[in-house]
């Protein structure tokens, strides 16, 4: 039987919606189902929807926030436990090496993406149903 995600992405760009969409129909050992905000204030609600969620990718900077750090924990806050990853095309910046501190899980370069790291991404950190 095929393990089921759901995975929100959070993502000011569309683009990255698509991008994702496709790499994740190269994934063939898990079912995965997309979700997708533009907002931090559309993801909360996706939450408060009560609607699964197994996993968050969070785009780094979202605006009008600063970056993942004003983000991340405004959904730990609205009580998401599953694990959230953060997305960036850069991860050199210092405040990467605390990311923890503010409740992320993980991070990954969005040119790392690809169907193999996202199926080692949800069987690292999803429990098997």
């Amino acid at each position: 039987m095929t393990q089921k995600a759901h995975i929100l992405l959070v993502d000011d760009d569309p683009a990255e919606n698509l991008i994702l969409r496709g790499l994740i129909k190269k994934v063939s050992t898990i079912e995965i189902e997309l979700h997708y905000c533009q907002t931090i204030e559309s993801a909360l609600e996706f939450l408060r929807s009560g609607k699964p969620v197994s996993m968050v990718l969070m785009d780094n900077r979202l605006q009008p926030q600063r970056d993942f750090r004003e983000t991340v924990p405004a959904l730990r806050y609205q009580g998401f436990i599953g694990p959230i990853g953060v997305i960036s095309g850069s991860l050199v910046e210092p405040y990467f090496q605390s990311l923890e501190e503010y409740g992320a899980d993980f991070r990954i370069d969005k040119s790392e993406i690809d169907p193999t790291a996202i199926e080692f991404i949800l069987r690292e950190y999803l429990a098997p149903n």
